[in-house]
């Protein structure tokens, strides 16, 4: 007799005996399923959801008559698949025609992951994990809420009609009103979710979210020789037209402690050259967004550089690994960039420091937008809904330079998602001016004897006509297109919103340009050693430890084994950090949660604030978007 077998891979037949033991079919059963189908999860059910399933091994002297199968019944098969070992980034592979890059190409310093192919996931929704953030934003139901409004509403208090329902996070018209330019990460992916899978239909599901991908595909389907020997419509990427990002990763960036830049622009005030670092925290819900996400700064890191009155230079960073694992032992990660870029005026009354970035110039250079493409694609952003298990990144970058009113002031950016991919694929690269970003050219890479394929790359732009026309992007177009905005601020004065690390006062990393050096003799006077010492089992020997450098330079010190320290230090912070901040919110005092390190930031924090205030920063107290 003959049965029909169905799985989410689609349906087979095979030839039985009623007298056949069930358990022996499981052979010609993993022919038909995919190869990384586990055998041992085999099963079989009579009814399609998978109800009364039992194992195919489990059925071992048990024949299909004496379950009372006939001929042409159908029978439903469930299995599992091995986990990947990443997500999406198994397949190494490099340049576009396949060749290693050697170590002496390499145009930048900051590694790009080694992924040509795009590396799809089956059912990434079981395979993936996300942050526990993005957990709970998927369980949001993300409605935003409307009050009764008396001149349409003509119901009563417990009704509800089309002018007082709740309405979506992405909703146009509320997104104009409270003048949100880019919705938030979630309320896109809902947008596309609640578009693409219809789930009272019952159709199967389709992950809604996809990266682009604008390189030559080294698996083509057509099973040609690889590029540059082959090339074909199913592999070479399609051409690209560039336009505004309508989403994005993270809506706000928030200091824990206006201190945190206030000594990071000491090196500055110093000695007049720029600096870079850093940013360590973590990230939040960002409840003035819908369904928003915020990065939280706790701290930020200066690594070894070379600094210059017009830039920086990234030097070797040795321990590079061990400050990204003692940030994960207080809970926190590499959240993003910071850098200056500050002129002073020669006349000091026009204010502290030159605008040199406005909308009549640019916000982020070409230099820039690469060099953020590049860390967002090392620290991509783990997604369920997204096919290649990844989407986009968390990664910001901020920069300290002069406002419109000739002030000092913070602004953050993220690079688009297909800024990140055309950085990947090497299709641009910086120019000179940097309003503008350039398309590399086939043909000169080609006479350097690089075999590419570019993609021809288009962009549309308003004419001095008012119509909204196509225009080619080779050689060069705005940077205005790979450019996202966010907004920053500092918490509000709120005992719950108690920074991470209470104290600041140790001397920074790398600062021996300045003469700031960090001595075990500082760190004896921190942690007041001798008579008069301090344990870590009282508040005080937390109070002394609770310092990112001052924890950064004991781990240096390597005079504690990797388990002493975190049990040492971590550990006890935490819990000490856990008791101050529940014995802050049971108090009825009004004041700050550790009234021994004053906070500057202002009583609340707006969409888009400037720095804390005039005294502290010289600069303005508020800037706007």
């Amino acid at each position: 007799m003959i049965l029909r077998f169905q799985s989410r891979e689609g349906q087979f037949r095979l030839n039985v005996e009623p007298t056949t033991d069930i358990s022996t079919i499981l052979p010609d059963v993993l022919e038909k399923l995919p190869k990384d189908a586990v055998a041992s999860s085999v099963s079989i059910s009579p009814k399609p959801h998978g109800a009364e399933a039992r194992s195919l091994e489990s059925l071992k002297g048990i024949t299909f008559g004496r379950l009372g199968l006939t001929h042409g019944t159908q029978i439903f098969i469930d299995f599992k698949s091995d986990e990947p070992h990443a997500n999406g980034h198994s397949l190494p592979a490099n340049r576009l025609n396949g060749t290693d890059v050697a170590p002496e190409e390499a145009a930048s310093s900051i590694a790009l992951p080694q992924d040509s192919s795009q590396g799809l996931l089956k059912n990434p929704w079981e395979t993936v994990v996300q942050s526990p953030l993005d957990d709970r934003l998927d369980k949001l139901d993300g409605k935003i809420h409307r009050k009764s409004d008396p001149k349409l509403c003509r119901h009563g208090p417990k009704g509800m009609c089309d002018e007082c329902q709740p309405i979506e996070p992405y909703n146009k018209e509320y997104l104009a009103e409270h003048k949100i330019k880019h919705v938030s990460y979630h309320s896109y992916l809902r947008k596309l979710n609640q578009g693409k899978n219809k789930y009272q239909q019952g159709s199967s599901y389709m992950p809604p979210l996809s990266e682009p991908y604008y390189r030559v595909n080294p698996n083509c389907p057509s099973k040609h020789a690889p590029f540059p020997k082959g090339i074909c419509t199913k592999c070479q990427p399609s051409a690209i037209t560039l336009q505004p990002q309508e989403y994005r990763m993270v809506d706000h960036v928030e200091f824990a402690s206006s201190e945190i830049v206030d000594k990071f622009l000491n090196f500055y005030r110093n000695g007049g050259a720029q600096r870079i670092g850093f940013m360590y925290g973590h990230y939040e819900e960002y409840e003035i967004i819908p369904l928003g996400t915020k990065a939280v700064v706790e701290a930020i890191y200066e690594p070894p550089q070379v600094n210059e009155v017009d830039g920086v230079t990234l030097g070797d960073w040795d321990n590079e690994d061990s400050i990204d694992e003692l940030a994960a032992m207080c809970g926190l990660s590499r959240v993003g960039v910071i850098f200056t870029d500050i002129t002073r005026p020669d006349d000091p009354e026009v204010g502290t420091a030159i605008c040199k970035r406005h909308i009549d110039s640019f916000f982020l250079s070409s230099l820039e937008i690469m060099f953020a493409s590049r860390y967002q694609a090392r620290y991509p952003r783990p997604s369920k809904w997204s096919e290649t298990g990844k989407f986009g990144s968390s990664f910001v970058t901020c920069v300290v330079s002069g406002d419109e009113t000739n002030q000092i002031g913070i602004s953050a950016y993220q690079a688009s998602n297909a800024a990140v991919e055309m950085v990947r694929a090497d299709i641009i690269e910086p120019s000179a001016d940097p309003t503008v970003m350039l398309v590399k050219d086939e043909d000169e890479e080609n006479e350097l004897g690089r075999v590419r394929y570019i993609p021809e790359v288009f962009y549309r732009r308003i004419n001095e006509y008012g119509r909204n026309v196509q225009e080619n992007a080779k050689p060069s177009f705005p940077v205005e297109y790979l450019l996202i905005t966010l907004t920053h601020g500092f918490p509000k004065d709120d005992a719950s919103k108690a920074p991470r690390f209470v104290k600041n006062a140790f001397a920074i990393e790398n600062r021996d340009a300045l003469g700031e050096l960090q001595d075990p003799r500082d760190l004896q006077k921190e942690l007041r050693a001798g008579a008069n010492k301090v344990t870590l089992d009282t508040a005080g020997g937390v109070l002394a430890v609770s310092d990112f450098h001052v924890l950064c330079y004991i781990r240096s010190l390597g005079v504690l084994s990797k388990v002493s320290f975190p049990l040492a230090f971590i550990t006890s912070f935490q819990r000490h950090f856990t008791n101050r901040i529940f014995r802050t919110k049971s108090s009825s005092s009004a004041t700050r949660p550790c009234p021994t390190t004053p906070r500057l930031a202002p009583p609340s924090c707006t969409h888009q604030v400037g720095l804390p205030s005039r005294r502290s920063w010289g600069c303005s107290a508020e800037r706007s978007e």
